[in-house]
């Protein structure tokens, strides 16, 4: 008996959708390339699938029904021009915080001949490994999580040489200047994607049961890692220095604010994503610098 893929994946993806799967046709579609070991455009000419391969396509559809993240049962994530390992510990790497990717991308005329950059909150090192690749920087990837740094370092020595080789790996919290050191300062550009979601904020069912909440949630205003992390940046960053923190999008003002608070930014400006939602905000250090926080 023959198992057309076609489908196949219609079966699957009514079954993911009568559970309430966001994509469900997407990830009938991936789990099935994932199984055939193609590329999903493949699947229109793709030979029927053998009976063992359909057997693991129903598993990993079975996983998927019980809310497994897709990327977990994968293995994987794409991350702009990159693909990162994840797995149990460590936050799968979200599409909209490739804006960020592209928007440092775009600074590189800014910075000078050797740039440097900081991953705050780096976790599977998506943006770190991600500017390493579209840009010449080197970076410093800081992770205070153990399991987290555990898959950051995987991830950045399966990197090709070329890319791992400007990548630092530095086990350090974003809100303490504890491991700050003159490698690690007077840097052109800083990026993260912190905890940010408040505490009683719904989220889905793979947030909830498989992202680390560490990684996630930040307090009762969503803010008790960005508030502390700004006055890092400031002492990290060269006079002209500039950032870019991801936050929720019930927080943009109050990021914006804590920015502004700290008298040592200027050029702060916020940066909705492709449905329109406040999704990060950017900064200037402002210039002479002023005094650096104590460490």
């Amino acid at each position: 008996m023959t198992h057309p893929v076609r489908d196949e994946i219609a079966t699957a993806t009514q079954r993911l959708a009568a559970v309430g799967v966001a994509n469900p046709r997407v990830d009938a579609d991936l789990l099935a390339a994932h199984v055939l070991g193609i590329d999903r455009g493949r699947l229109v000419a793709a030979d029927p699938m053998t009976a063992p391969q359909r057997s693991r396509f129903v598993a990993l559809v079975d996983r998927r029904l019980a809310r497994e993240p897709l990327q977990h049962i994968i293995g994987s994530a794409p991350f702009g021009p990159v693909t990162v390992a994840v797995g149990p510990g460590v936050f799968t790497p979200r599409p909209e915080t490739e804006l960020i990717l592209a928007w440092a991308a775009g600074r590189r005329s800014t910075m000078r001949a050797r740039p440097r950059v900081v991953d705050l909150c780096s976790g599977s090192g998506a943006l770190a490994i991600g500017v390493a690749t579209v840009t010449d920087a080197t970076v410093v990837a800081v992770e205070r999580d153990d399991d987290a740094a555990r898959w950051l370092r995987r991830n950045v020595e399966a990197s090709p040489a070329t890319v791992r080789d400007r990548i630092e790996v530095v086990r350090g919290d974003a809100t303490t200047l504890d491991w700050v050191t003159d490698e690690t300062a007077d840097i052109d550009l800083v990026v993260a994607n912190p905890p940010y979601v408040p505490t009683s904020t719904p989220v889905p069912t793979e947030v909830a049961d498989f992202d680390p909440a560490v990684a996630v949630f930040a307090g009762p205003d969503g803010m008790s890692v960005i508030d502390p992390m700004v006055a890092v940046i400031a002492a990290l960053l060269r006079p002209d220095g500039l950032c870019a923190v991801e936050h929720d999008d019930s927080t943009a003002d109050r990021v914006i604010a804590a920015f502004a608070a700290t008298g040592a930014f200027d050029d702060i400006r916020g940066h909705r994503d492709l449905a329109d939602r406040p999704r990060f905000v950017t900064a200037r250090r402002r210039s002479p610098h002023p005094a650096r926080m104590g460490r």
